[in-house]
């Protein structure tokens, strides 16, 4: 056989490209298409049938959405890519589902709540306005409201930091398996537990309801989220951190406060604040510890206060436009106080955070 026969057979095979890099694909428009293609049908479908609800119509819409994916995608790409499109649109759809309500809730709120939200709804009380008339505002309550979860805050923050910088950098043996198993239940409780406690507690002592004892409540609340919060993120610091200060000579103590609370302190900011919404909402403590009032109280360890949550519930139990309008617009005013929570420890998270270099 000669050399040139032999070169000829053996030559290698070109590799066949792969069917999904040279086969044919939807143009980058089809999510749009069917989108309002699978929102057209799901109109005509709801008219048909007598559907009222613009939530059966949003349903229909995104069923349609994903089976007219599938279908068109095996057809034009193939099984392999029709799994992978309606899996993305999957993802979508329940991303959608989610941002719905959420924006419709804000999208109500705001809309309902500016119609009374001013300067004068801002700065005065509802001394002296009967609760179904035009007037009054709301700032007992929000003076209320800073208070208690001021206290309930400087209460609970130091409490949970400590504990979980015990639970990951010393605790070890029963009792640190006690402390963990009692945080998560405590996670649990409801805010009514919280308050019947304290109640007890004034009822046995014989004490006065105030702001105070609904900040005690709320620290209670917020213990736990603090503690689980702050304990993921300490342990997210690298070890390698720990140790080569460790290496340095530097006392444990140190280490940890010089270098894994810093390191970790937009993570911990970030749960304090989360710690904070949670309690910034709750009601039955504040109905059942602080009892409400329509007057200004600035001091929270002496007389019933009012706060926010319970200036909209007092509200809506009145019944009349009035008080409905002074509701909502308390609850925007609550929406705005968490926000402004959250962008502040934001901010001071990344002034905090070590800085990176290259």
């Amino acid at each position: 056989m000669s050399q040139a026969t032999m070169t000829k057979d053996t030559a290698p095979t070109p590799a066949p490209v792969a069917p999904s890099l040279a086969g044919k694909r939807l143009p980058r428009w089809s999510p749009i298409g069917f989108g309002a293609l699978s929102l057209a049908l799901a109109v005509g479908v709801g008219l048909a049938a007598d559907w009222q609800s613009k939530v059966q119509w949003g349903l229909i819409a995104a069923i349609l959405f994903v089976v007219l994916t599938f279908i068109a995608s095996s057809a034009v790409e193939g099984t392999r890519q029709a799994k992978d499109r309606v899996a993305t649109s999957f993802v979508w759809v329940c991303f959608l589902l989610a941002i719905i309500p959420l924006a419709s809730l804000l999208w109500v709120t705001v809309s309902r709540g500016l119609k009374v939200l001013d300067g004068y709804f801002l700065t005065h009380s509802m001394a002296g306005v009967p609760g179904f008339e035009v007037g009054g505002g709301v700032y007992h309550a929000l003076i209320g409201t800073l208070e208690q979860v001021g206290l309930a805050t400087l209460i609970a923050a130091p409490v949970g930091l400590l504990t979980a910088v015990y639970l990951v950098e010393y605790g070890k043996g029963t009792l640190a398996k006690a402390v963990t198993f009692f945080v998560d239940v405590m996670t649990g409780i409801p805010s009514i537990v919280a308050g019947l406690f304290l109640l007890s507690i004034m009822l046995m002592f014989n004490l006065q309801p105030s702001g105070f004892m609904g900040a005690l409540a709320l620290a209670i609340l917020m213990v736990p989220v603090v503690v689980r919060s702050t304990e993921e993120m300490l342990k997210l610091v690298p070890n390698e951190l720990r140790e080569a200060s460790l290496a340095l000579g530097v006392p444990k103590w140190r280490t940890i406060l010089k270098v894994v609370l810093p390191t970790a302190v937009g993570g911990i900011t970030t749960g304090v604040m989360l710690a904070i919404a949670r309690i910034a909402g709750e009601t039955a403590p504040i109905m059942l510890l602080v009892f409400g009032s329509q007057l200004i109280n600035t001091n929270p360890f002496d007389g019933a206060q009012s706060s926010l949550p319970f200036y909209i519930w007092e509200q809506y139990r009145v019944g009349s436009e009035a008080s409905y309008d002074r509701a909502w617009a308390a609850a925007l005013v609550l929406i705005a106080f968490v926000m402004i929570l959250n962008l502040v420890a934001r901010g001071i998270a990344r002034w905090k955070a070590p800085k990176t270099g290259r």
